[in-house]
């Protein structure tokens, strides 16, 4: 009868002593996913922050006055347009197209 009482008292502290194992281990990652959840919530609100940053900063208007003051861009003008065209009669020895841009009568005036 002894020996069966000691079998059982081993029994039930080895069941406790998993118990508060398996206890321990459930606080523990109950804590790691709501530090996970809390940074998935910044990460979010972050983005979000990112992409409206991100709206304002490529509107048309900055786009072209950028273009403007950092790249010295301008309006592309009919006078300073030169229209390239494909003719199937080119000659290969020959540098000069067959037919003459488009603005080349107005390019050569000034």
């Amino acid at each position: 009868m002894i020996r069966l009482n000691l079998v059982l008292l081993m029994a039930v502290m080895v069941s406790a002593v998993y118990l508060v194992s398996v206890q321990y281990d459930s606080r523990r990652l109950f804590t790691e996913l709501d530090k996970a959840k809390t940074e998935a919530h910044r990460l979010e609100l972050e983005n979000e922050r990112l992409q409206v940053e991100k709206r304002a900063q490529t509107t048309p208007a900055r786009v072209e006055r950028l273009a403007r003051e950092k790249l010295q861009m301008t309006q592309a003008k009919p006078g300073i347009t030169t229209y390239v065209t494909y003719a199937e009669n080119f000659v290969a020895a020959d540098p000069t197209p067959l037919t003459k841009p488009a603005s080349a009568a107005s390019g050569a005036a000034r």
